[in-house]
C-alpha cells in the first residue's frame, strides 16, 4: 500500500459508514407496523413485520440482514456440533441428474413435489429435495475398503420441494436451507452406533439454541428404513399434536465433553424409554397404560429435525460397496440425518414470542443488545451511547444501536418486535444522573444500573447464556 494509503482507506471507511454498519440509522430493517394479510401463523407474521424476510414468490423468500444473521447463527451451531460428533462437511449442488434417482427407484415415486427440469441438451435434471442418491455415489466412487469406515458426511444446502400450498412462511416453504448428514457403515450394529451419535448430537444442537427438543419415534416416509426419530419442540401454534411423558421436558442433555466414540446407547435408551409420539403414530391405550395421569402431556409440536437409519436402501441399487475383511464386497449400511436450518428460524419464533414480538434466546439472537438512544443529537446521550457501544463491541457483544430520530415509543416498539435479549436505554435524564436502564426482553424486568457498570453487567449476563450446555 502506498504511503498514506491506510489513512485514505480509513477515511473512506468512515465516509461510507462501514464502522457504523450496526447503527440503525444505516442498517436495513424494513419493519412493518401492521400484520400482512397473507401471513397465517405467528412466525410468518413476525418475520415479515420484523424485516427478516420478504417473499419472492410462493414459498420462496429473500433473507434480509436481520433474518440472515439468525440463519447464519443456527447454521454455525449445527456445524459446530456435527463436527464435534465426527461428521465431515462437504457441499453438494442444488441441481442433480435425474439418472441417479432413476437408479434408486425414487424418481417416479417422489411425486410432484420434485421440481423436474431439462438442460439445453435435453438431459433430465432436478432441483434436489434431498441428497441420498448423490452422496451415495460420491462415497461409492471414493471408498474401497472396510478400513475406511465408518464415515459420516454432511452439508448445509438449499433444497426445493414443490409444496402444493406453500403456507406458513419458512415453516413450510418450497425453498429451504437444510443440513443433511449421511452415515456409512459395514454392519447394521455399527450403523446403529452412528445413528446414536447423531441422536446425541441433535440433543445438544437444539439445547444450544435454547430449545427443549423431544425425540419421538416417527414414520420413515419416502426416505425409507425402519428406524426413525423426529425431534419436536412444543409450541402452542405447533403443526401437529404430540403426546409424551412430562419427564422428557427436563431430560439431561449430553455434556460438551461427550465421548462420541464411546457407548451412547444409555443416552438413547433413557430418552426413548418414556412414551413420546406424534398424532400420526399415537396409541391412546398405550399412553394411558404407560404414563401416569399427572405425567401426561398433550400439546402441539413442531418438527425441527429428523433422523433415519435405512440400511442398504440406497447402497444396493447404486452399488455402493466396499471390500470386507474376507475380500467379499459388502453393501454399506446407511443413515440420513436432517436439520431444517431455515425452518428452525420459524420454529424458534413459534416457541419464543409474546404479544409484542419475538423473544430470541441469546445463542441465536441477531443481536444481543439493542442500544436505544432516546435523544439522538444530544451531546450527552450521544457520548454515553458511543462509549457503551464501543465497550460492548470490543468485548465481543453484538449491538444494534438505535441512533435514529424516531420518537421513544416507536423505538421501544421496534426493539420489542425484533426481540433482542436485552435493551440498553440511555436518555438525557438518566445520562445526566449517570444511570442506564436495562430491560430483559424475556421477563420484561427493568433495572437502573450505573453507566460505569452497565456494560460489564451485560457482558457477564450474555456470555453466560451463549452456550447453554
Amino acid at each position: 500500500m502506498p504511503a498514506g494509503g491506510s489513512a485514505v482507506l480509513a477515511g473512506l471507511t468512515h465516509l461510507l459508514g462501514y464502522e457504523h454498519a450496526m447503527h440503525l440509522s444505516r442498517y436495513f430493517l424494513p419493519v412493518l407496523r401492521d400484520t400482512p394479510k397473507e401471513a397465517e401463523i405467528v412466525s410468518h407474521q413476525l418475520m415479515l413485520r420484523a424485516g427478516m424476510v420478504r417473499q419472492a414468490s410462493a414459498g420462496i423468500y429473500s433473507w434480509l440482514p436481520l433474518g440472515l444473521r439468525v440463519l447464519d447463527k443456527i447454521a454455525d451451531i449445527v456445524r459446530d456440533e456435527q463436527n464435534r460428533a465426527g461428521a465431515i462437511e462437504v457441499l453438494m449442488p442444488t441441481i442433480q441428474s435425474a439418472d441417479l434417482w432413476k437408479q434408486s427407484g425414487r424418481y417416479e415415486d417422489y411425486g410432484k413435489e420434485m421440481l423436474r427440469i431439462e438442460d439445453r441438451h435435453e438431459r433430465e435434471m432436478l432441483y434436489g429435495p434431498t441428497n441420498e442418491e448423490l452422496i451415495t455415489t460420491i462415497f461409492r466412487d471414493g471408498v474401497r475398503s472396510y478400513r475406511d469406515l465408518p464415515r459420516n458426511l454432511y452439508h448445509i444446502q438449499w433444497k426445493f420441494r414443490d409444496e402444493i400450498r406453500p403456507r406458513f412462511g419458512v415453516m413450510r416453504g418450497r425453498e429451504f436451507l437444510m443440513k443433511d448428514a449421511y452415515s456409512f457403515d459395514m454392519s447394521e450394529d455399527v450403523g446403529r452406533k452412528s445413528y446414536n451419535r447423531m441422536f446425541a448430537s441433535y440433543l445438544r444442537i437444539f439445547a444450544r439454541m435454547g430449545l427443549q427438543s423431544i425425540p419421538m419415534a416417527a414414520e420413515t416416509g419416502p426416505i425409507g428404513g425402519d428406524l426413525s426419530h423426529e425431534f419436536i419442540i412444543l409450541a402452542e401454534t405447533g403443526e401437529s399434536a404430540v403426546f409424551c411423558h412430562k419427564d422428557l421436558l427436563d431430560g439431561d442433555i449430553p455434556p460438551i465433553d461427550l465421548d462420541y466414540d464411546g457407548d451412547l446407547s444409555p443416552i438413547v435408551d433413557k430418552w426413548t424409554s418414556l412414551y413420546a409420539a406424534t398424532d400420526e403414530i399415537h396409541d391412546a391405550a398405550k399412553f394411558d397404560a404407560e404414563v401416569p395421569a399427572d405425567k401426561q402431556v398433550s400439546a402441539r409440536g413442531i418438527e425441527i429435525g429428523h433422523i433415519f437409519f435405512f440400511g442398504t436402501k440406497y447402497s444396493e441399487p447404486l452399488n455402493c460397496k466396499v471390500q470386507g475383511p474376507d475380500g467379499t464386497p459388502v453393501a454399506l449400511q446407511m443413515g440420513s440425518y436432517g436439520v431444517g436450518v431455515s425452518r428452525l428460524v420459524g420454529g424458534i419464533i413459534e416457541a419464543c414470542h409474546d404479544d409484542n414480538g419475538i423473544v430470541w434466546p441469546v445463542p441465536v439472537a441477531p443481536f444481543e443488545v439493542g442500544l436505544v438512544n432516546l435523544k439522538s443529537g444530544d451531546a450527552t446521550t450521544d457520548s454515553v451511547c458511543t462509549t457503551l457501544y464501543e465497550r460492548l463491541e470490543n468485548a465481543g457483544i453484538e449491538v444494534l444501536y438505535d441512533d435514529t430520530g424516531e420518537r421513544a415509543g416507536a423505538k421501544f416498539a421496534t426493539m420489542d418486535l425484533i426481540g433482542l435479549p436485552y435493551q440498553l436505554v440511555i436518555g438525557p435524564k438518566g445520562a445526566g444522573a449517570g444511570m442506564a436502564e436495562v430491560k430483559d426482553r424475556k421477563t420484561g424486568d427493568k433495572q437502573e444500573i450505573p453507566i460505569d457498570r452497565v456494560a460489564e453487567t451485560l457482558i457477564d449476563q450474555i456470555k453466560s447464556q451463549r452456550v447453554l450446555c
